[in-house]
């Protein structure tokens, strides 16, 4: 298995809850797990926006809101960029610099407004750590191609098939990777 593993698939599969049972896995066995999760924010039932959580430190961000004041509309909501760059990179970044997995959670419309999230998710791929994240399926931006084109790279569409045993075998594969280059 590549070093890199994005899932994909269509809104509401589970893309996000796939992730972070490969990080509670990968927890489990002693690794490091950085990177950055991005989770619905709901009031009264009703979703509002979404948050960017740092995984190594808890911190919390505001990725796209329907009350933010500023920033590139997608939909209803406009992406909090300030958020995105300081939480978001930065959360990525210091996986690339402290942990051993990397996740990336998503690689989708909102995010690739950022030229410094699309900087960093290249830097991930390219560190030689391993990465697990989430590619939003209808994304076509120009970094979205090259994931899916790199050899390097593997791109796993979820379904209600598969979503609830891929999670276990990326987590599987990581472990026994990892478990090789220890001595």
């Amino acid at each position: 298995m590549p070093h890199v593993v994005f899932f994909t698939g269509r809104p509401g599969i589970g893309k996000t809850t796939a992730v972070l049972r490969v990080v509670e896995k990968l927890r489990e066995a002693g690794l490091r797990v950085g990177g950055m999760v991005s989770r619905e924010m709901r009031v009264g039932g009703k979703r509002v926006g979404f948050e960017i959580v740092d995984l190594s430190t808890g911190r919390r961000g505001t990725l796209a809101h329907i009350n933010q004041p500023q920033g590139p509309r997608v939909g209803k909501y406009r992406v909090c960029l300030e958020d995105l760059d300081e939480v978001g990179v930065g959360s990525i970044r210091r996986a690339i610099d402290e942990a051993d997995v990397v996740v990336i959670d998503e690689v989708g419309p909102m995010e690739l407004f950022s030229q410094r999230f699309k900087e960093v998710v290249r830097e991930a791929v390219g560190c030689g750590k391993h990465v697990v994240g989430t590619i939003h399926q209808r994304a076509s931006d120009k970094l979205v191609v090259e994931l899916k084109k790199s050899p390097r790279v593997r791109v796993v569409e979820l379904t209600e098939l598969n979503r609830d045993h891929v999670p276990q075998e990326v987590a599987e594969a990581i472990i026994a990777s990892w478990s090789k280059k220890e001595p």
